[in-house]
C-alpha cells in the first residue's frame, strides 16, 4: 500500500497527476495519514484547492482509501525523521515509516530523505 502526501492526493482525485506518478498510483491501494484529510480542508477553506468536502464524489473516491491515525506508532517516528519541515509533512513521512507505506510525494525534502520509504515505479 502506498501512502499518498496531500499534493498526489489532490492530483489523483483532481486528474492531474503526472504520468509517472499515475502509473505509480495503478500498481497498489492507497493509504493517506489522517493530516491529509485535515490539509484538504485547510486547502479548501483558503481557496487554495476547489474541492466540495460535503459531496457524494467526494466520500466515494475516499471511501477505497485507507486513512492512517496519527496515534503513538507514527508519533515515535517523529524522532527518527532526518529532516526538518512542517509538522503536516513530518508526520505524512513518520506514517510511511510507522506503517511501512511508501510515500509518493514531490517534495524535495521527503525526497532527500534516508529513513522515510519512498514509493518507486515496479515495486
Amino acid at each position: 500500500m502506498l501512502n499518498l502526501d496531500t499534493h498526489i492526493l489532490v492530483g489523483a482525485l483532481s486528474g492531474t497527476l503526472k504520468p509517472g506518478e499515475r502509473d505509480l498510483l495503478a500498481e497498489e491501494s492507497w493509504g493517506v495519514s489522517a493530516i491529509v484529510l485535515w490539509e484538504l480542508t485547510m486547502l479548501s477553506q483558503r481557496g487554495r484547492i476547489e474541492v466540495d468536502l460535503h459531496s457524494t464524489a467526494l466520500d466515494r473516491a475516499l471511501s477505497g482509501i485507507q486513512v492512517w491515525p496519527i496515534d503513538l506508532r507514527v508519533c515515535r517516528h517523529l524522532g527518527l525523521l532526518d529532516f526538518s519541515s512542517d509538522p503536516a509533512d513530518e508526520v505524512i513521512a513518520a506514517t510511511s515509516m510507522a506503517y511501512a507505506a511508501p510515500l509518493v510525494t514531490r517534495d524535495r525534502k521527503l525526497r532527500a530523505s534516508q529513513v522515510v520509504p519512498l514509493a518507486v515505479k515496479g515495486h
